[in-house]
């Protein structure tokens, strides 16, 4: 057999696995981005390499996002799109976001089996789909409103990824019998491939209603996001003003949000609906009552200290003591001290999820720096501000909601609270209209945004977690199932900032 060519091992090597068809898409795009300078300039080919990058994104479960959105980032460098100063800048700006995922993540790792306790008994004592769906979104909402999204997100994510792999131990079935010591007469058998199918959309769902519920959740303080943060400081609002500056807009946001959750679950339409198979009821029955019955006191004390540092970061993040990252540093010194978790591949394995997804964000701000460079959303911002009143409102919660779905939240808000301020300074216009320019402007970034994974970080950590391939949770499909969200959302949100603000 004749030995591969050099060029032929590099061809085989480029984007590892991934169809031949991703491959030659991606040579396409690094060929066509630099004819494109020349011939129409580098604002056209800003906004042609934004929705490559999204294309990236798209296709996450053929390829890891970070290497063909890498090499496009590196590309906009070369052809300098942007500088490697501003990508720094925009990383620097971006640093919480960074030490959150570091160390977060991580630590919510450390609690996972306090989580799949208490979630393991939520998820079998409420056995209707539609109030299971509305507790999981009701419960990130108000978590949401006073941690980080992406806290919560790594929360739900150990939880459904703590169910699946116990339907994976226990599918094997000798595996699971050798282990718990069941016999092969007991109804837990293995499970067939539409039990699977049901079981993975059952946890999608779950999971989708989640992630909205941070936005649903993260709309209405300070504290929610971080473009909420940046906005308050702007405006000059505390926590107590902001929140009830927003209530307006996010009660019946949220409201909707509940509605639209009951409605998409009792008719079973955009992929929801699926029940918990009662195979896996089965499985996941018999596998609480064996923990319960063989818990060790060792794993009782465990447990106890789990739910004491959850507690206390609860607290910790609600009155901010310190920067998230770090709250979740002080996670995983604590829940691997007093558990004893010492060796250094025990905690590297917490560290795998979230790392990858770092290396995603920082090649993302490169492509926000792009924007940033070649004031893309400039015409935008220009355009919206000749408005007035009413229609000025409407147009601002729009356009924001709009650039928030294909670009960055907090870079968006950054932009238009400035401009906004600016023309407030000027006395272009009146404290009234600031206010609700504000408004219009955190209301864009946070709910018109779910209508993509680009939209919020919460949909985008959880698209590319290792969760999402176990359920099958592609690009395609989170856009399917945020549809109903992102219509009702966006709708409620518009009416609400032109009619419903003093």
């Amino acid at each position: 057999m004749p030995r591969p060519t050099l060029a032929a091992s590099l061809a085989d090597n480029f984007l590892g696995n991934s169809p031949d068809w991703y491959k030659l898409t991606i040579v396409g795009f690094l060929i066509v981005n630099p004819l494109l300078l020349v011939t129409a300039g580098p604002f056209i080919t800003g906004w042609i390499l934004i929705l490559e990058f999204i294309f990236c994104l798209a296709m996450a479960l053929k390829c890891y996002p970070l290497q063909p959105g890498g090499l496009l980032a590196l590309e906009a460098l070369v052809m300098g799109l942007t500088s490697t100063e501003t990508v720094y800048d925009e990383v620097v700006q971006n640093f919480p976001v960074i030490l959150l995922l570091m160390f977060m993540v991580a630590g919510i790792y450390f609690l996972k089996e306090l989580l799949l306790y208490s979630f393991t008994k939520l998820l079998l004592r409420v056995k209707h789909k539609a109030v299971l769906s509305l507790l999981f979104c009701a419960v990130a909402a108000v978590l949401s409103a006073f941690l980080d999204a992406l806290t919560v997100t790594a929360v739900v994510i150990t939880v459904a990824h703590g169910f699946f792999l116990i339907y994976h131990k226990v599918s094997s079935g000798k595996q699971y019998h050798q282990e718990h010591d069941v016999t092969g007469d007991d109804e837990i058998g293995e499970l067939d491939r539409s039990d699977l199918d049901v079981f993975r959309g059952f946890l999608r769902s779950l999971m989708m209603h989640a992630a909205v519920g941070t936005a649903l959740g993260g709309v209405s303080t300070m504290v929610g996001e971080p473009q909420n943060l940046l906005i308050a400081k702007v405006a000059g609002w505390d926590f107590q003003e902001f929140f009830v500056q927003m209530m307006p807009v996010s009660i019946p946001a949220l409201i909707v949000g509940f509605i639209t959750c009951v409605t998409v679950e009792h008719f079973r339409i955009f992929s929801f609906g699926d029940q918990l198979p009662e195979k896996v009821r089965t499985i996941l029955n018999a596998y609480e009552e064996h923990t319960e019955a063989h818990r060790s006191s060792q794993e009782v004390v465990m447990l106890w200290v789990q739910g004491l540092i959850a507690v206390g970061l609860v607290f910790s993040l609600a009155f901010h003591v310190a920067e998230v990252g770090l709250i979740g540093l002080a996670v995983i010194v604590l829940a691997t001290a007093l558990n004893g978790v010492t060796e250094e591949h025990r905690l590297g394995k917490a560290f795998t999820e979230a790392l990858p997804f770092t290396s995603l964000l920082v090649v993302f701000f490169a492509i926000v720096a792009v924007i940033h460079d070649q004031h893309l959303f400039q015409p935008l911002v220009r355009s919206v501000l000749t408005l007035e009143g009413t229609t000025q409102t409407g147009a601002l919660y729009l356009v924001n909601g709009g650039l928030s779905a294909i670009s960055d939240n907090v870079f968006v808000a950054t932009i238009y609270i400035t401009e906004v301020h600016n023309a407030f300074l000027a006395g272009d216009i009146s404290r009234a209209q600031f206010d609700r320019l504000a408004i219009a402007i955190n209301a864009g970034t946070n709910l018109a945004s779910v209508t993509t994974p680009n939209g919020q970080a919460a949909f985008l950590f959880l698209l590319t977690s290792t969760l999402a391939p176990l359920i099958r949770l592609s690009y395609g499909r989170m856009v399917l199932m945020a549809m109903p969200y992102a219509m009702t959302l966006s709708v409620t949100g518009l009416l609400a900032v032109m009619f419903l603000l003093p």
